[in-house]
């Protein structure tokens, strides 16, 4: 809501001179706050117009005199213009400081970083996963850290942030809090978009990240092969909340749908696709790109038996699916029981149905990449990299070719 600004001028009797002339002053009145200057400038009280709040006549001192009130009314409109194009909330004291000269309030770290972390948090469900507000949160917490490790200080003006900053501040998360590689990098791509943010707002002049250079290791994903797949499978599980935890897991498996977009299935997700069989049509949580992923008759008999399952009827979901932090506990106690040396988590399944159930099989990178809802071709090709036996199955359809190439040359050469 705007602030309501009001400008009044008006000769001063209580502060009359000696020779009986009123000073000329200026109150300004914002959100019923005032605040109350002189301009310096004297008037006889007869020559002073309270309805106009301007001087009579057209006297050189008349001219004079409303010329300044003119100038203090259109710097004080600018003061207004500057404000509400900086972002910044119109408040007495904003004004005060500009029209005094006072030097401008610092602008402080981490009150810049809190108020950008709750305008996410307001944004959560609409723009941006829960996930996405907890690591920015992660993060303002190791810069608050940060601060204390290496200078003893709770705050800083973004205006002493620089090269040397940031450096420090990598150095800090790989040695301190022991981050990795990638995880340190991503929290320092955090801190970068609120410097970018005060850059774009103009409270900086100088951009820190300027000279700075970070890059994200590839690595490795972790991933079921088909026997492991099989042996989840064909477990019989006697407690039915493992059991049910195993069939989700399965059905992510055959769709590699993340575990936020599997929660949110709901049978209007379900529709005839272009070959007429069903598709899930989901746009994905994470960067609302659409997903569209024809039905595999294992993630079909999945829905099926779960389609009559009270939660799914009541609350309008697909599958009964529980808290992530659950998802994962049980599937680790799924991995346990099949003898599967792995840290099996919820996301190994899309994983799993990027490698193993479509790269394997020949689907084409670009059809993986469009299924999964990758913005990027790049990221798809992550997976790619890593599956040495399909490499070793093309190689020897290749080698088989040149095999027989060279037998029929033998033969040729023969004659």
């Amino acid at each position: 809501m705007k602030a309501k600004t009001t400008l009044h001028f008006y000769a001063k009797s209580t502060k009359a001179n000696s020779a009986g002339l009123f000073p000329i002053y200026v109150r300004l009145t914002v959100d019923g706050k005032r605040f109350e200057y002189s301009t310096k400038k004297f008037i006889q009280p007869s020559k002073w117009s309270n309805e106009l709040s301007r001087m009579k006549g057209n006297s050189e001192e008349a001219r004079s005199i409303n010329n300044l009130l003119d100038f203090i009314k259109n710097r004080i409109n600018d003061i207004q213009f500057e404000l509400l194009k900086d972002n910044i909330s119109l408040n007495i004291e904003e004004f005060k400081n500009r029209i005094l000269g006072t030097k401008e309030r610092e602008r402080l770290l981490i009150p810049i970083f809190k108020e950008h972390n709750r305008k996410v948090k307001e944004l959560v469900g609409l723009e941006y996963a829960a996930g996405t507000l907890e690591r920015y949160e992660t993060s303002l917490k190791h810069t608050e850290n940060f601060l204390s490790w290496k200078y003893n200080l709770t705050d800083i003006n973004i205006e002493k942030i620089d090269h040397a900053f940031i450096t420090e501040y990598e150095f800090y998360l790989r040695s301190e809090r022991k981050c990795a590689n990638n995880t340190a990098v991503k929290y320092i791509k955090n801190f970068h978009k609120i410097i970018n943010q005060c850059l774009a707002n103009g409270w900086l002049n100088k951009d820190p990240f300027s000279n700075y250079k970070s890059k994200v290791k590839d690595v490795e994903r972790v991933y079921l092969n088909e026997d492991e797949i099989q042996t989840i499978i064909n477990k019989d599980f006697k407690i039915e909340r493992v059991a049910m935890v195993r069939d989700i897991f399965v059905f992510s498996c055959f769709t590699g749908l993340a575990y936020i977009d599997v929660k949110q299935l709901t049978k209007n997700h379900i529709s005839l696709g272009i070959d007429g069989d069903k598709w899930i049509f989901k746009n994905r949580q994470k960067t609302d790109t659409a997903s569209k992923i024809p039905l595999l008759p294992m993630a079909q008999e999945i829905i099926n038996k779960y389609a009559n399952h009270p939660v799914c009827i009541n609350e309008d979901r697909l599958l009964p699916i529980f808290s992530n932090q659950k998802m994962n506990a049980y599937l680790k106690e799924i991995a346990d029981i099949c003898g599967i040396n792995k840290d099996l988590t919820f996301h190994i399944a899309r994983h799993t149905f990027a490698t193993t159930v479509t790269l394997s099989n020949g689907v084409p990178l670009e059809t993986v990449s469009k299924m999964l809802g990758h913005t990027n071709l790049k990221t798809t090709q992550h997976y790619a990299k890593i599956l040495d036996r399909k490499i070793s199955e093309d190689m020897m359809i290749l080698k088989s070719k040149f095999a027989s190439k060279s037998l029929s040359e033998k033969k040729l050469s023969n004659h």
